[in-house]
């Protein structure tokens, strides 16, 4: 096959803001957890599969199966879909209150 080009676990792209490593980036519709830190506009490793630990608003309570969106303001996951973009699944019961969630990542 001559037009493949990767298997697209990980994509590199110019980091949309300063990230850190571990922390969720959102790219239009594409959402990816960055492997290492990167200054905007840097090209950054994103990683688009897996289940990740992520930041999220403190004042929700998680269910498993919950659908978690990424609230680009706030840089965090949350339950609230208004204005949000879908990023996957929670596979763990977060409290409220709590910092972070276990999302399994879901491209939309």
């Amino acid at each position: 096959m001559k037009n493949y080009v990767q298997q697209g676990a990980t994509l590199t792209a110019a980091a949309p803001y300063d990230v850190v490593s571990g922390a969720g980036a959102l790219i239009g519709r594409l959402f990816g957890v960055a492997s290492g830190d990167a200054l905007s506009g840097v090209d950054v490793e994103l990683v688009t599969e897996g289940v990740f630990d992520l930041k999220k608003l403190l004042a929700q309570a998680w269910t498993v199966g919950a659908k978690i969106y990424w609230d680009n303001t706030a840089k965090k996951c949350t339950t609230v879909v208004t204005a949000n973009t879908l990023i996957g699944l929670a596979v763990l019961v977060a409290a409220n209150p709590s910092a972070t969630g276990r999302v399994k990542l879901t491209q939309s």
